[in-house]
């Protein structure tokens, strides 16, 4: 059987899908204005760059999960 991602890392990982997708209500205006653009593509642009950083904290999260399994014997 292969080991099951941790949760930690499934949660950074999904705070990015979960900010640029399920989010757009709350932000959907066109007149606010942030660095010359609307703030919707704005606000899309920024999770766009922040992206890499929470997958960053997602492979250190399953990187210790791992590590913690195969001292408990528990990982292939």
């Amino acid at each position: 059987m292969a080991n099951l991602p941790s949760l930690r890392a499934i949660v950074w990982a999904a705070i990015p899908i979960i900010a640029m997708c399920f989010t757009v209500p709350l932000w959907d205006r066109v007149f606010p204005m942030v660095l010359g653009m609307p703030f919707n593509m704005f606000w899309l642009v920024l999770w766009v760059l922040l992206t890499p950083v929470f997958m960053w904290q997602a492979y250190l999260a399953e990187t210790a999960h791992i590590e913690a399994l195969e001292k408990e014997g528990k990982a292939k």
